[in-house]
């Protein structure tokens, strides 16, 4: 993991943004590090151990707190393991698997075995959803629903308009050293400002390597090897993976789809109004419980 970093120094800062969040939180968790085949893979956990197990994947660039942050509400009533994706700017080490074959699915039916994990209520946001669907193609027993908000790998969003809106002004932020570029291109993708996101990814984009590499979209064929009940999360001004295309191609190619929201007036990363619609499907339909907004 070191060498996706520039520096041990970058590292250590993106390390004391990981932390300062996870404080901010205020949650009683357990930090442990797993051995795959992929390299060591941190995982935070939290919640009774008694309660059904969540699976908890963030999205690309991110780590561990920031997903727990947008999933508040489920630590109530579930055992959270909240992992750290790889080769990603959090606390897990090794390399980046590739995105074209089955090693993100092996990677996390590994941490599933190693925490002797079954009938598992699986979160994957954006990143963490495309590899939710890659572990459910790739062996999906322990695993019981899949939650899949804003998923990376159903549909693609219009190239130009993903390069001018938000490729291009990380380009020039990783250029020119101005933090408006960062500004820019978080309009784009955050419904609702979010300070600690401009400053966690003002030192990543400059200082963790980045892969821009296209993500694979699921085939029909692998999409029809699912069984496991779906509920998948779009949003209607999601330009990466726009949502009413991906829940019209969702409808078409997983016959194991149980329901779909689509997010009006979000783009990718929802409002803290629209996490909450998220939380309270799930609680809703293992407890019967729901938050307010």
């Amino acid at each position: 993991m070191s060498a996706l970093f520039d520096s041990p120094k970058t590292r250590n800062i993106i390390e004391a943004l990981y932390y300062q969040k996870l404080d901010e939180l205020n949650l009683s968790y357990e930090s442990i590090k797993v051995e795959t085949s992929f390299g060591d893979t941190h995982v935070l956990l939290i919640g009774k151990k008694d309660n059904p197990p969540l699976v908890l994947l963030h999205g690309s660039n991110g780590c561990a707190p920031i997903a727990l942050e947008a999933m508040r509400g489920l630590e109530k009533n579930f055992r959270m393991y909240a992992i750290d994706l790889i080769g990603q700017p959090n606390l897990s080490e090794g390399l980046r698997p590739s995105m074209k074959d089955h090693s993100y699915g092996q990677w996390l039916y590994e941490l599933l075995s190693r925490f002797s994990i079954r009938d598992a209520v699986l979160v994957g946001i954006s990143l963490g959803g495309f590899i939710g669907w890659k572990a459910l193609v790739y062996d999906e027993k322990r695993i019981a629903q899949a939650y899949l908000v804003v998923p990376a790998g159903i549909v693609s969003g219009h190239p130009l308009q993903a390069l001018q809106k938000v490729f291009l002004p990380i380009k020039l932020y990783q250029w020119r050293r101005k933090l408006s570029y960062v500004r820019d291109f978080l309009r784009e993708l955050f419904t609702e400002e979010d300070d600690f996101a401009r400053e966690f990814l003002s030192e990543v984009l400059l200082h963790f390597d980045q892969d821009f590499s296209p993500i694979p979209l699921i085939s029909r064929k692998e999409a029809r090897k699912i069984k496991t009940p779906l509920h998948i999360v779009g949003a209607d001004g999601d330009i990466l993976f726009p949502g009413e295309k991906m829940l019209r191609r969702a409808h078409q190619i997983f016959p194991s789809l149980k329901n779909t929201i689509l997010l009006e007036n979000s783009r990718h990363v929802p409002s803290a109004a629209g996490n909450t619609q998220i939380v309270n499907l799930i609680n809703q339909q293992y407890h019967g419980i729901a938050i307010q907004p």
